[in-house]
């Protein structure tokens, strides 16, 4: 696995920029030519060339300007806000509050086939109970400074548990154990969410994986992500989340969550540890 979960965007950002300074080679121009001519400090076009600088689709469309490449500013700006969706800070995402993040997911989860889940931190959300995701999503927003919608938020995550049951998805979720043990809310709370795991269990579209913690282990925990069929994968760091449409780095994320489904117990094994972490509240 890369250490860099960014580097989709950051390539995506270079590819911008190396196309610019290609358009302005085959204009003839220098990068000071540019900068004058779109109205800007002459250090800007090569700020811009040299990725220093990320550039507006204004400055886009003055550069292919500037170069008569007026037809390729289209395409450039696509590409730029592409860019700009594979890494997106969370306070950018719940400006408007967590519910509206919770609902545009759901056309992702109606489409996909294929889901594969890895969390080192918390229950996965399609499996959280609503008294968990009220204490975990409370966290959140008090820690982001996000508006406070989360009785809504809540139940438009709840919602999207229906895709457990209806048309023809497979989720195959692998939770470290401490997870487990990790009390989201009080010991009540904890407890029901526990039990739900017990119970979605028997269900035939979901395969849950735990991963045991006193075994010595060939992978290293990672951080938590999603994976859409074969075709994105969604990272959850501290300030952002990540969204890798990258083959070679897809691929990456395939061969990790194989390695750590490769540590996990199922069946009866995770049933005997969910009980367990249910022991111990008591």
């Amino acid at each position: 696995m890369r250490t860099s979960p960014s580097s989709s965007a950051q390539q995506a950002r270079q590819g911008i920029a190396q196309r610019l300074r290609e358009i302005r080679l085959d204009a003839g121009l220098t990068a000071r030519t540019v900068a004058r001519m779109a109205g800007w400090h002459e250090s800007k076009a090569s700020k811009i060339e040299h990725g220093r600088t990320v550039p507006s689709e204004s400055d886009i469309r003055a550069w292919c300007a500037a170069c008569r490449a007026e037809d390729q500013a289209p395409e450039l700006i696509a590409a730029s806000r592409a860019a700009d969706l594979m890494y997106v800070e969370w306070k950018r995402l719940q400006r408007t509050g967590l519910r509206q993040l919770q609902l545009s997911k759901i056309k992702m989860y109606e489409q996909v086939r294929h889901f594969r889940v890895y969390c080192s931190n918390v229950v996965p959300g399609l499996f959280q109970t609503p008294a968990y995701a009220e204490a975990l999503l409370s966290s959140i927003a008090a820690f982001r400074d996000a508006p406070n919608d989360v009785t809504e938020a809540v139940a438009a995550r709840v919602a999207r548990a229906r895709f457990l049951h209806e048309g023809n998805h497979r989720f195959a979720v692998l939770v470290e154990e401490w997870v487990l043990r990790s009390r989201i809310g009080d010991a009540e709370v904890m407890a029901g969410q526990l039990g739900h795991l017990l119970a979605i269990m028997s269900l035939p579209s979901v395969s849950l994986g735990i991963i045991p913690q006193d075994d010595g282990r060939r992978m290293w925990p990672v951080e938590a992500f999603n994976i859409f069929d074969d075709t994105l994968v969604q990272v959850e760091l501290l300030t952002a989340e990540i969204n890798v449409s990258q083959p070679s780095e897809i691929a990456q994320y395939i061969r990790g969550f194989n390695h750590l489904s490769e540590l996990a117990v199922y069946g009866t094994a995770a049933r005997q540890l969910i009980a367990s972490a249910i022991a111990e509240l008591g």
